[in-house]
C-alpha cells in the first residue's frame, strides 16, 4: 500500500495511490459514516483543470484523485519520483470497491447515466458480486439541478440506507455533481467516469497491451472518433508540452487553493 499523498501535476492535485489504499479510504469512510469524494483522473480530466482553473480548485479539494491514466502515472514518478507500478483506472478500481462493498454488506446508489445503461449495468453488478446490495438507481436527468432539487436528491440517497454513491456523469459533469454533492452526504462518492458503459457492456477494452502502453486514448478514439477526437488530438499534446515545462522548471504549475463554496448551478 501507498501513502496516497498528494502531488503537483499540471497544478492538479493527483494521490500518489494504489488500488489497495484508495479502496481502503472509500471502505473506511463508508463505516464511519463520513463524507469522501474520489476521482479518477487521466489526461482529459486533467486538463480539464489546467484550463479552468475554478474546476482546478474543486478538483484540488477532493479527498481522493487517483492517477488513471497511464500518462499521469507516469507523471507522477517522473515529477515526483512516486516510484507507481501502476496506475489506479477507475472502472478497476470500482470493482476493488464493489467487492468490498458486497463482502462488508454495506449498500451502494448508483447516480448517473441512462435508464437503458442502468437496466444492463445494474444484473452485469449481481452476476460478478452476488450479494452485492444496490440500495437505489437514479438516472441523470441531463440538465442543471432546479432550485432545491440538490437536497432531495440527498434525501433520496440517504433514505435508500446506502453508504457509497457511484457517480457516473462524464468527466467533468461528475467532478462538479461530487464536490456539490459532498456537504449533503454522510457517505463516500466516486466519480467512476466511464465505468458505468464498461461494466454494462456497452463499451470494450482495451488489450492489456495498449493499457500498458498508455494507448488506451487510441482504442477510444477509434470506437468513438467524432466525440473524443478534440479530446484526444487537442489535449494530448497541450499535457505534455505542459508535463515537459513543469518538468524543466519554465512553468511553475501551481496548485491553486482548493474551493470551498458550493457552485450555483450543476448538472444532474
Amino acid at each position: 500500500m501507498t501513502d496516497g499523498s498528494k502531488r503537483n501535476v499540471l497544478g492538479v492535485l493527483v494521490d500518489a495511490t494504489d488500488y489497495a489504499t484508495a479502496t481502503e479510504r472509500v471502505v473506511a469512510a463508508a463505516h464511519e459514516r463520513r463524507p469522501l469524494a474520489l476521482t479518477a483522473l487521466a489526461v482529459h480530466g486533467v486538463m480539464t483543470g489546467v484550463l479552468d482553473p475554478a474546476h482546478n480548485a474543486r478538483l484540488n479539494s477532493f479527498d481522493v484523485v487517483t492517477p488513471d491514466g497511464q500518462p499521469v502515472r507516469w507523471a507522477l514518478n517522473l515529477l515526483h519520483h512516486a516510484n507507481l507500478a501502476d496506475r489506479v483506472y477507475g472502472p478497476l478500481l470500482t470493482l476493488h470497491v464493489l467487492r468490498r462493498f458486497a463482502e462488508e454488506g454495506l449498500p451502494v446508489y448508483l447516480y448517473g447515466s441512462t435508464e437503458e445503461t442502468l437496466a444492463r449495468l445494474i444484473p452485469a453488478l449481481e452476476r460478478m458480486f452476488p450479494a452485492l446490495k444496490i440500495a437505489g438507481v437514479e438516472p441523470s436527468k441531463f440538465r442543471a439541478v432546479q432550485p432545491g432539487e440538490d437536497a432531495e436528491i440527498a434525501d433520496r440517497i440517504r433514505s435508500s440506507g446506502a453508504r457509497l454513491v457511484l457517480v457516473g456523469l462524464g468527466c467533468p459533469r461528475q467532478e462538479v455533481f461530487t464536490y456539490a454533492m459532498r456537504p449533503l452526504l454522510d457517505m463516500p462518492m466516486m466519480a467512476v467516469g466511464a465505468a458505468f458503459d464498461y461494466h454494462a457492456g456497452l463499451l470494450r477494452n482495451p488489450p492489456p497491451w495498449m493499457q500498458r502502453a498508455g494507448l488506451e486514448w487510441f482504442w477510444r478514439l477509434g470506437l468513438e472518433p467524432k466525440r473524443l477526437w478534440r479530446r484526444y488530438v487537442v489535449l494530448n499534446p497541450a499535457y505534455l508540452a505542459r508535463l515537459a515545462a513543469q518538468k524543466t522548471g519554465l512553468w511553475k504549475a501551481k496548485p491553486p487553493t482548493p474551493a470551498t463554496e458550493r457552485p450555483a448551478t450543476f448538472a444532474v
